[in-house]
């Protein structure tokens, strides 16, 4: 198995075998574009389930419950306040957290003697809180900021390194293609969008951008070391890079994704552990999409960008012009007694 893992990477380094990620890039536009429209369409219809910091709220927390289920607390808010809606999440192995729309104070202390009742524990078991939407807004703020001073940053920076605005450009629309469409991943499957999923929505656009730069980095020594003498048209040389690093973008992905799953089964299903749950989820969503948009669409991007430049497409012509002409030569019938 090992074995042929390493052919298959060696093939793909030499362009003895190759993935034409370019020359597709309409068939892969096109499913980026049906993606990107219905990660925006589905919060339109569906909206975000935003958590309690973001909506504000009453929240309980019950500690050392004998059996950890979600239908008492249920029966206990619903007794108390008929109206409210209970999310009830079940935290370790005994303990509870109810959150609710806000409660009046006399509500408050309704709500935890029901509660007490139904799990069988003291008051004192209890901690209740109410936390403001505003907090939630301050975060927003906060966040919106970093993402527009990070993207400028990113931008110019990128820009600088690689002596082109157009990989910058290529770079910045990718990782817009990765936040849309994590965003309508959560919007879909109706994940809880909290503050550590934001701070994990964030930290994923770094590593993005990092894959990217390495796809770009190989394209650009391809693209310059040969210079006019190259026999590969532009593109060819940009599917080129894309395949050599393909195995490399593979591997990293893997080894990032693993720990980051672990840390979501530990986070969700053993510890319960909200927050690191919301932040390996946003990550593992993160990580995935980001491979994908770089293979699919940052570099096929990048060298529309660049093909119609004249002097790319002067060797373009030379090359493919070289190429016709050797295939008559060698098609031509030799002649007789030569």
């Amino acid at each position: 198995m090992a074995s042929r893992l390493t052919t298959f990477g060696n093939d793909l380094y030499t362009g003895k075998r190759s993935f034409n990620f370019v020359g597709g890039r309409r068939k892969w536009y096109a499913i980026a574009a049906v993606l990107i429209i219905l990660s925006v369409l589905v919060p339109v219809f569906r909206g975000f389930n935003f958590g309690i910091e973001f909506r504000g709220g009453s929240q309980f927390l019950i500690s050392n419950v004998a059996e950890a289920t979600q239908e008492p607390a249920i029966d206990a808010v619903a007794e108390v306040v008929p109206d409210a809606v209970a999310r009830v999440t079940i935290v370790g192995d005994d303990g509870v957290r109810v959150q609710t729309d806000q409660l009046e104070a006399a509500e408050t202390r309704e709500v935890t003697t029901a509660l007490a009742e139904a799990y069988g524990v003291p008051e004192s078991e209890i901690t209740s809180s109410f936390v403001g939407a505003s907090w939630g807004e301050d975060v927003t703020r906060q966040a919106i900021i970093g993402l527009i001073a990070f993207l400028l940053f990113a931008a110019v920076f990128m820009a600088l390194y690689f002596r082109t605005w157009k990989m910058s450009a290529a770079a910045i629309l990718s990782l817009f293609a990765d936040l849309v469409v994590t965003a309508g991943i959560y919007a879909a499957s109706g994940f809880e969008v909290s503050p550590a999923a934001m701070i994990g929505l964030l930290t994923i656009l770094s590593y993005s951008l990092y894959d990217t730069v390495v796809v770009f980095d190989k394209i650009r020594e391809n693209t310059s070391w040969e210079g006019d003498e190259s026999r590969r048209t532009f593109p060819e040389s940009v599917n080129l890079a894309v395949n050599q690093t393909l195995v490399r973008s593979i591997n990293t992905s893997v080894v990032a994704a693993l720990p980051v799953a672990a840390i979501l089964f530990i986070g969700a299903f053993v510890l319960g552990a909200d927050t690191l749950r919301d932040i390996s989820l946003a990550l593992l969503i993160g990580i995935l999409v980001g491979t994908w948009s770089t293979v699919f669409i940052a570099a096929p991007m990048y060298s529309q960008f660049r093909e119609g430049e004249p002097a790319i497409k002067r060797h373009d012509e030379r090359v493919l012009k070289e190429r016709d002409q050797a295939a008559s030569t060698s098609e031509a019938p030799a002649e007789v007694g030569s």
